[in-house]
């Protein structure tokens, strides 16, 4: 593992993309980034749970075709230290740190799920270090629905377990075919990388990032209207996590947004439809 350089030239391949280490603020944070080394650079911010090994191969590989693209693991998770914070705000914070540690001065965000929280968060504090923002499979603070994120998911994770499949068959996508072949494809290019795989989530940090998904739940709603930045919001018509009408909801407070609603698609539309969200995604970015 490698200490930020900006002046690294990146694997054009995510799979083999090495993981890097930081330090920011009292954390050392693990990430890996490829793609263009001019222009915006372009962080993602990923799901409850996830690490650096649960990001879509096709998603990040597509969009370093025109960026550079930072993959990184929030606090307490995966390869990166400290303990997992337990609420939306704190991770946010930690999110300013690494990107300020990073020596950027303005990036584009692209948050999926608990990602979309963190960096709706991190847009409301720091309005102008933000360019572009997209938000994927994910709802606004205070939405109904989502700090039943845990309730929801559970029963689907016990029935992955009887099953013998990967939980997020059932969690992202849909029962139909289309939905069942999707699932297959995607958790299949999750396992494309072999070595030098990022640490799994452990219960403890999976219990301290739902805490803090429930208290955005729970939290006041905020006055999404103060995001003037170029919003894209991305979901599929069926997410059972965080429920597509808050997608639109959130496409009718924040006045410089677009909608792509996918169909017959779960809360990992981005993952089923990825060539087409990629090109939506590029289209975006490049306005």
């Amino acid at each position: 593992m490698n200490s930020f350089n900006p002046d690294t030239q990146s694997t054009p391949s995510y799979v083999t993309a090495p993981t890097h280490l930081i330090k920011a603020g009292d954390t050392t944070f693990a990430y890996r980034e490829l793609g263009q080394q001019n222009g915006t650079p372009l962080v993602l911010l990923n799901h409850w749970g996830a690490v650096l090994d649960n990001f879509d191969p096709r998603i990040v590989e597509g969009l370093a075709h025109q960026h550079r693209v930072i993959a990184i693991d929030y606090r307490g998770i995966g390869s990166s230290g400290g303990t997992a914070p337990v609420t939306v705000g704190e991770m946010a914070r930690d999110t300013l740190l690494l990107i300020r540690a990073m020596g950027f001065e303005q990036v584009d965000l692209l948050g999926f799920s608990l990602g979309g929280f963190v960096a709706q968060a991190v847009v409301l504090t720091a309005p102008n270090l933000v360019r572009k923002l997209i938000l994927t499979g994910t709802g606004p603070a205070g939405g109904q629905g989502i700090d039943r994120v845990g309730a929801v998911s559970w029963p689907l994770m016990l029935k992955g377990l009887l099953t013998l499949r990967d939980p997020k068959t059932y969690l992202f996508f849909t029962s139909t075919a289309n939905g069942r072949q999707a699932a297959s494809a995607f958790l299949q290019r999750l396992q494309e990388r072999k070595t030098d795989r990022d640490k799994a989530a452990t219960p403890r940090t999976f219990f301290r990032q739902l805490k803090a998904i429930k208290n955005w739940g729970r939290q006041t709603p905020q006055d999404l209207s103060h995001l003037r930045l170029p919003v894209l919001i991305v979901n599929g018509d069926h997410d059972i996590m965080v429920p597509t009408a808050l997608s639109h909801d959130m496409a009718r407070r924040i006045p410089n947004s677009r909608l792509v609603i996918y169909e017959d698609a779960g809360h990992g539309g981005i993952f089923q439809y990825h060539e087409d969200f990629v090109r939506q995604a590029l289209a975006f970015l490049a306005e």
